[in-house]
């Protein structure tokens, strides 16, 4: 048998990993002078950014996986004291404080939560006398465009990105954000992170630091973003009722994998849906109702077109040696959650 396809391949193999290795240093060098390239208006931007520190009980669902003391970023947004952050730093929070240029912080209260995107409202208590972000257009934002990731974590701190790619992207939480910003190089105090463009006008909030910020799957280190645009259409309901009108999608309780096309559960929720049923570690989900699922996004957009929290879900499910047809009742994931009575 001929060799020469096997050279061809390792050849063609070691030039893309050349060229990835190129652009990775291309990225990670220019990035560097976005921050002095950009407009006065960015570095005015910078006043608005706050910290944000929650207090979350012992008991709280989310307790063991995100912490009880919880520290990130966020965005003040009008003149109210309203802040746009990432609302898994201040889910199921009993105590919340934000502090800006101010030495001493000033407490805030939870306004909404919305897990469709991420987002996660606060409105401070008293006057933090800062200039708010204006809101840009996220959908305007694209690959290998500069902007700047501001934070304020242990301290004040803005860099240089550049916009890597635009693509859906799947949560192992349920969560699925079209759309999603990812940016290079990765910005360490991502969480609540503010993404600001030449116009000083916030496009995204932080949400995830991901090892595969570009090239579909390539390992260029980086951020995920979830972009502003997804805010305006809700901004009214989580105002006001404290979560989107829409109806609730049904939820499992599940945490999940993607290998190679499988969906591979690696964890349930106590007392949630799928655990009621008899979902456990490493079982596989291959369908719902006798239609093959082949990864995450592809289950997730077949989980909720079933249709509303509550609604009965077949699952097609790989246990052990023997496929099972197991009936999920689902739930909704704001119930199940220790919130705001409003939600």
């Amino acid at each position: 048998m001929s060799k020469t396809p096997v050279f061809r391949n390792l050849r063609w193999l070691s030039r893309m990993a050349a060229l990835h290795a190129v652009l990775s240093l291309v990225v990670f060098a220019v990035a560097g002078r976005v921050a002095d390239d950009a407009h006065a208006a960015s570095l005015d931007a910078l006043e608005g950014v706050v910290r944000i520190t929650a207090h979350v009980p012992h008991d709280a669902r989310t307790a063991s996986s995100l912490g009880t003391e919880r520290q990130g970023t966020g965005v003040l947004i009008d003149d109210s004291g309203l802040i746009l952050t990432i609302g898994y730093l201040i889910l199921e929070a009993i105590e919340i404080e934000v502090q800006g240029a101010a030495p001493e912080p000033v407490p805030a209260r939870l306004v909404a939560y919305d897990h469709e995107t991420g987002f996660g409202l606060v409105r401070a208590e008293h006057s933090l006398d800062l200039t708010p972000i204006a809101l840009g257009e996220s959908a305007a934002v694209q690959p290998m465009q500069p902007l700047m990731v501001v934070s304020n974590v242990s301290e004040l701190d803005a860099a240089g990105v550049y916009v890597v790619d635009r693509r859906d992207f799947a949560g192992y939480w349920e969560y699925l954000l079209e759309d999603a910003i990812f940016t290079a190089p990765p910005h360490a105090e991502f969480g609540g992170a503010a993404l600001i463009n030449e116009d000083g006008r916030l496009v995204g909030i932080g949400s995830l630091l991901v090892n595969d910020a570009a090239f579909r799957g390539r390992p260029i280190p980086g951020n995920m973003f979830v972009p502003i645009d997804q805010l305006k259409p809700i901004m009214g309901d989580l105002l006001s009722r404290g979560r989107r009108a829409d109806p609730g999608r049904p939820w499992l309780g599940v945490s999940l994998e993607e290998q190679h096309g499988r969906v591979f559960v690696t964890r349930v929720s106590p007392e949630g849906p799928a655990a009621n049923a008899g979902i456990a570690p490493d079982d596989v989900i291959l369908g719902i109702d006798g239609v093959e699922v082949h990864g995450l996004i592809e289950f997730y957009r077949a989980l909720w077109g079933r249709g509303e929290a509550g609604v009965e879900v077949p699952l097609d499910v790989l246990q052990g040696m023997e496929v099972r047809r197991v009936a999920i009742k689902s739930g909704d994931r704001y119930r199940y959650l220790r919130l705001n009575p409003t939600f």
